[in-house]
């Protein structure tokens, strides 16, 4: 979110400190997560499903407000390291197991994987963008592209490549308003130069337009810059799709404001700059925010998957104030940022559990901010960085890209004990214990035992 900590800049740039994951052989159990007749490779400490049980129907779940068919629903964002910056056999390895499954990739302009791409006006510099829209490619994916962050001369700084010292202070600055133009014409030339990449977020969560999260955002100076980069592009490419803010709902324990829950109480200044952007927008194809279930003093409220609920709520009130236009999460966080630990099958567990929320809400598309590093372990890495083999999180976003595509039929199949989440569609089922203890519950019509915190994927 826009409010964190420099240090947790630095994770956002892919300079992520390694964490070492713990075992995952009692957490996560992937059967299906594979196109139809290909096996995918086995992640170390994922053993087979056993005995999946075959819930019946018990009837279709209220339906969720319609998301068409053909939006693109789950995949990820790259960071500062990523596959295509090791070596050409690792970047195959990944960009092979990724293939499996193909699902949105994003990638921004600046920032996050790549170097400055108009160093000096007018004077493009293609590279980096080049080498990871190469790798979106080979993956086969659905290619996203963030029309953000701005080269230096636009935001008071010198002509010329980024120096290293200042991609950590001023990487999230915006552009200068007498830079307006320039960087939409920037937007414009990235539109034309990627012509097979259909959408484009503009901006990232007010980077530079909301220094103070406890003041109001400089709400209409993003929309002049979000109205001039939308002109810029539609003209340049009028099939592209664009959609905004790329705004973080931030959320309090208390407080006064409209969209509240268990979980809080969103940031008045979110509502206020959201509903500012909505109603002076030149035109949107689709609507962005992000935002993380605990609040901005890193509690979870009531706990870790009653905050989960939140994704839901936004989702619900955002629909309800939008209409038909579908609703993108950019980003989502649910593990507090202060330094506490989790194990891997407890931050897998909340994980699949806040997916579901998506899943269930209606929204559109949900894209994880995929943290990478080039050596050692990597705790919620998609590939492990050393090898590029997919990890427990890769095989969760896979299973969710396969079987949970926006348009599936969900189907109303129930737990006997709430600490089991269901989510069902007519082929498949996913269980999730969010217990730190075995718990045998009763699943449609079988009884079924789940290892604390276990994801079970099961033919139905």
């Amino acid at each position: 979110m826009s409010s964190r900590s420099a240090g947790s800049i630095w994770r956002r740039l892919g300079r992520l400190t390694a964490v070492a994951a713990a075992t995952t052989a009692a957490a996560l159990v992937v059967a299906g997560c594979a196109p139809a007749g290909q096996a995918g490779p086995e992640a170390p400490g994922v053993k087979e499903a056993s005995a999946a049980p075959k819930a019946r129907d018990a009837g279709k779940v209220a339906a969720p407000p319609k998301v068409e068919d053909g939006w693109p629903r789950w995949g990820f964002t790259h960071t500062g390291v990523s596959a295509n910056n090791v070596t050409e056999e690792f970047e195959q390895v990944v960009a092979g197991s990724l293939a499996r499954t193909p699902m949105v990739q994003n990638q921004h302009i600046m920032g996050f994987g790549a170097l400055n791409p108009e160093p000096y006006p007018g004077r493009f510099y293609w590279e980096d963008l080049d080498s990871r829209l190469n790798l979106i490619k080979e993956s086969g994916a659905t290619p996203v592209i963030t029309l953000c962050c701005a080269p230096d001369w636009m935001k008071g700084g010198p002509q010329g490549p980024t120096e290293e010292s200042a991609w950590a202070e001023h990487l999230e600055d915006a552009p200068y308003r007498q830079h307006f133009d320039d960087f939409a014409r920037l937007a414009a030339e990235v539109a034309k130069r990627y012509d097979d990449v259909q959408y484009f977020m503009v901006w990232n969560e007010f980077k530079g337009f909301w220094p103070d999260h406890s003041k109001p955002a400089d709400y209409k100076g993003y929309t002049q810059l979000y109205n001039k980069v939308y002109d810029a592009v539609k003209k340049a490419r009028p099939d592209a799709r664009i959609g905004g803010p790329y705004l973080g709902f931030d959320s309090n324990r208390d407080g006064e404001g409209e969209l509240r829950g268990d979980w809080g109480v969103v940031n008045q200044n979110v509502i206020d700059a959201f509903d500012y952007w909505y109603e002076h927008k030149k035109g949107a194809d689709f609507v962005v925010v992000d935002g993380a279930s605990p609040t901005d003093a890193h509690e979870l409220l009531p706990d870790e998957f009653g905050a989960l609920s939140k994704f839901t709520d936004v989702t619900a009130w955002l629909r309800k104030k939008t209409g038909d236009l579908p609703i993108w999460w950019s980003e989502w966080y649910f593990q507090p940022e202060d330094g506490t630990e989790w194990d891997e099958p407890r931050r897998l567990a909340v994980q699949a559990a806040s997916m579901m929320e998506f899943a269930r809400s209606g929204a559109a598309t949900a894209l994880y901010w995929n943290p990478q590093e080039k050596d050692g372990p990597c705790q919620g890495c998609m590939w492990d960085p050393r090898t590029g083999a997919e990890t427990p999180t890769g095989q969760l976003i896979a299973g969710f890209t396969r079987w949970f595509p926006a348009g599936v039929r969900l189907d109303q199949v129930s737990s006997s004990d709430r600490k089991v989440r269901v989510l069902a569609q007519p082929e498949q089922l996913l269980l999730v214990n969010t217990s730190d203890a075995d718990v045998t519950t009763v699943v449609g019509d079988e009884e079924v035992t789940l290892k604390p915190y276990e994801i079970r994927w099961s033919d139905r």
